[in-house]
């Protein structure tokens, strides 16, 4: 029996495959794209027992090649861009391509584990898993809204499902194996990359009322956010969507903080205050960009209470450690 990840490659989907190696699973079939071929560094180190195209599975699947031979999907796959203007793009790609999948998992009793994404929320400011708090601002947020919509229906509709459906709803996922991402990758990516450049961090003035760098995201660490993961797998009569956050909205500027200190650390330098980085130059403030306003989530908090009654109780990782933790590994994988 194999377990599928698709988006395989990708910056969760190669997390998930680590971890599932790290409990001994090696009978994973990789599910991807990789047009932009340097993806499949993310994989160099992890076991799989099988590659093939995204363009291909999905053909693979309905055709009947692996009826009773799966574990589990695990559907990390989408077009994760914000910015993607191509709306028939991303709803064929994340929302068809997703519905296509849990047809077969349905109708095979498979569990499905699949990303969905805080995008859904848009830019209110409750975040709890109910149709009156979800209004998408672009068409990244709407595609995972509407699949959402189709599991909770069928759901509805037969009460429950003979086999497991689950959707994560990621915030900011910030983590080990992104690089691949460009501007899409974290602001973590980003302010360490940016500080080892130019030596200083940037960040936004203030907005929404929130004064500079006080926007506040709630950001996860991607090793958080695999052992949610594999905490469903474990418990394949848990179904429903969920949060996955830390439950903790934390600013840009303890973002920044925590990436400067530690990179600091690295050549022996001690830790800094807010105030101090900025007025030696370190932390500096840029106007916030016209093309963003009215786009943009100044606050996100995942509420927990859902994923906590269903039983995952371990503690999420806070800024200042997962940032250190992400600070070294950048540093010792170049």
């Amino acid at each position: 029996m194999y377990t599928i990840v698709t988006g395989a490659s990708g910056f969760i989907g190669s997390n998930l495959v680590k971890a599932l190696n790290e409990r001994g699973v090696r009978k994973i079939i990789a599910v991807d794209n990789l047009t932009r071929a340097d993806k499949f560094k993310n994989l160099v180190d992890c076991d799989i027992a099988d590659y093939i195209d995204k363009g291909e599975f999905l053909d693979r699947l309905v055709a009947g090649d692996f009826d009773g031979d799966l574990d589990a999907i695990l559907h990390q796959g989408a077009c994760s861009d914000t910015m993607e203007a191509d709306g028939r793009y991303m709803m064929e790609n994340n929302y068809r391509y997703s519905l296509g999948i849990l047809d077969w998992c349905l109708d095979q009793e498979v569990p499905l584990l699949y990303a969905s994404s805080a995008a859904t929320y848009g830019g209110g400011g409750v975040f709890t898993e109910e149709r009156q708090h979800e209004a998408p601002l672009n068409v990244y947020g709407y595609s995972k809204f509407l699949f959402d919509q189709i599991v909770r229906r069928r759901l509805a509709e037969v009460g429950s499902f003979n086999s497991q459906v689950v959707g994560f709803r990621y915030f900011n996922v910030y983590g080990p194996r992104e690089s691949h991402k460009a501007r899409m990758a974290s602001v973590a990516f980003h302010h360490y990359h940016q500080f080892r450049r130019e030596g200083k961090v940037r960040l936004f003035e203030g907005c929404d009322g929130y004064a500079a760098g006080e926007q506040r995201r709630d950001f996860v660490f991607v090793g958080d956010v695999a052992r949610v993961n594999l905490h469903f797998l474990d418990h394949p009569e848990k179904s429903g969507i969920f949060n996955v956050g830390t439950g903790r909205a934390q600013s840009f500027n303890e973002l920044a903080v925590a990436n400067v200190n530690a990179c600091r650390a690295l050549v022996g330098q001690p830790a800094l205050p807010l105030a101090e980085l900025v007025r030696q130059g370190l932390i500096e403030y840029i106007p916030f960009p016209a093309d963003l306003k009215g786009k943009y989530q100044s606050f996100t908090e995942a509420d927990l209470s859902k994923l906590r009654k269903a039983g995952y109780d371990a503690p999420f990782t806070g800024v200042a450690e997962g940032v250190a933790q992400y600070v070294e590994w950048l540093c010792s994988h170049g």
